[in-house]
């Protein structure tokens, strides 16, 4: 079959090459029906349903919500029941009694207290903001996961990638090696040459065994994330998400000023901590309760029913407590402007830092896949072509061959980083650029 390739000017490994890449393309297809794992996509919507750490900031966040209502409402009324003369003091003949009705004179009291206006509605308004900061705390905790899955998928991609160009060059090695085995038969190569090709060969295969590690330790990572059993299947991944063209930090940045879940969260602090200052501000005044009464005499004969009401009001006389208390809620609402201050300025350096490495690794992939890799492959033809006529050695057949392999895994390797940056810009902004 090799004379036969030779004969009719094919490239045996290049014919290699392209059956294997079938095959790997082809069986891939196959299980992706069956399990996740084939998009990135798939696995984030598995994790927002299946993972229990998002649940339970979910949860969470439910519960400080329905702290609202509570916070803003009314206290509870009161009711007291007085028993005027329980001993008969004033009515011979009767003894004492802890019965209503029996003794000197029943009251029966409702006593409803009322906090100063604008409290209430105060009290509701921190709860809010509390509120809101849990959903964003949630929001935060649902990026870090995608960020964290959308990461363990580019290394599960890259690894699974490092097999398959491994793979392909094994069987280009093994056409080399068999081209090389026939030509010394006929005392056209040193002994030497297939000695090297064995070795290139076997080399490769042992690439081969730490790159299925890799794959192996790739898909545990990535089920644990999901969450599934770390030897749970996973189909083959077809794609990497796609990079948008190069993208100016003012404009990311501004986007993040926006939507960012931990920006929204320290400026729900200082709407918190304002609600707090203005309540605080608010205790010098008091708050009162009013209160109805019914006396009830024993009988008719010794009057009949009336009825009082009642004014109480707490005394704020302890001010300089208050006043402590006024200067906290000032340096707690400065802390929190000087937080939101902080966090805009650190998203800011890390936004800088992230965009830097992804602009660079498209870059350095565009020029891996447009320039090198094309030289490479005329390299290894001319390579091939001189080979065959004698003018170069095998160690230059090989090399160059060498030179393909490097620089396609240098390239996967410049365009899983890439996503990886992506990855984390995403997260850093909030949403999908």
């Amino acid at each position: 079959m090799d004379a036969r390739l030779l004969r009719s000017g094919k490239k045996p490994w290049r014919l290699a090459a392209v059956a294997v890449s079938l095959v790997l393309w082809i069986q891939p297809g196959i299980a992706a029906e069956e399990v996740p794992g084939k998009t990135v996509d798939e696995l984030l919507a598995y994790a927002r349903e299946h993972n229990p750490d998002l649940r339970v900031r979910r949860l969470d966040a439910q519960a400080l919500r329905e702290r609202i209502e509570s916070a803003s409402a009314l206290p509870d009324p009161k009711f007291q029941v007085e028993l005027m003369d329980f001993t008969n003091a004033m009515t011979p003949g009767k003894s004492a009694s802890l019965v209503p009705g029996e003794v000197g004179t029943t009251r029966y009291r409702v006593i409803q207290g009322f906090p100063f206006p604008g409290k209430r509605g105060l009290r509701g308004d921190v709860a809010e903001a509390l509120a809101g900061q849990a959903d964003t705390s949630h929001d935060t905790a649902r990026l870090d996961l995608e960020g964290k899955i959308k990461t363990a998928y580019a290394r599960y991609f890259q690894a699974v990638g490092q097999t398959r160009i491994l793979n392909e060059t094994l069987q280009l090695v093994g056409a080399l090696e068999r081209l090389v085995v026939q030509r010394y038969s006929v005392g056209l190569v040193p002994q030497q040459d297939a000695v090297r090709a064995q070795s290139e060969s076997t080399s490769l295969k042992v690439d081969l065994v730490e790159s299925e590690r890799r794959r192996r330790d790739a898909a545990a990572k990535l089920n644990a994330l999901l969450p599934r059993d770390a030897d749970a299947p996973l189909a083959e991944p077809v794609r990497l998400a796609t990079i948008p063209a190069t993208q100016k930090l003012a404009q990311v940045f501004a986007r993040a000023k926006e939507i960012s879940p931990d920006l929204s969260r320290e400026r729900l602090g200082v709407d918190a901590a304002e609600k707090g200052k203005d309540l605080t501000y608010l205790n010098r005044y008091p708050d009162f309760g009013v209160a109805l009464t019914n006396n009830r005499p024993r009988s008719a004969m010794i009057g009949p029913d009336t009825w009082d009401l009642m004014l109480e009001v707490n005394i704020p006389l302890q001010q300089s407590s208050r006043r402590a208390q006024e200067r906290e809620a000032e340096y707690r609402l400065d802390a929190a402007r000087e937080r939101v201050a902080a966090a805009e300025a650190r998203l800011n350096g890390r936004l800088g830092e992230t965009l830097a490495g992804l602009n660079a690794s498209s870059d350095k992939a565009r020029l891996l896949r447009d320039t090198l890799l094309p030289q490479a492959r005329a390299t290894l033809d001319a390579a091939q072509a001189g080979y065959e006529s004698g003018r170069v050695n095998f160690n230059t057949l090989i090399e160059a061959e060498r030179q393909i392999l490097r620089t396609r895994l240098a390239l996967l390797d410049a365009e899983v980083d890439a996503s990886i940056r992506q990855a984390e810009l995403e997260q850093l902004v909030g949403a999908p650029l």
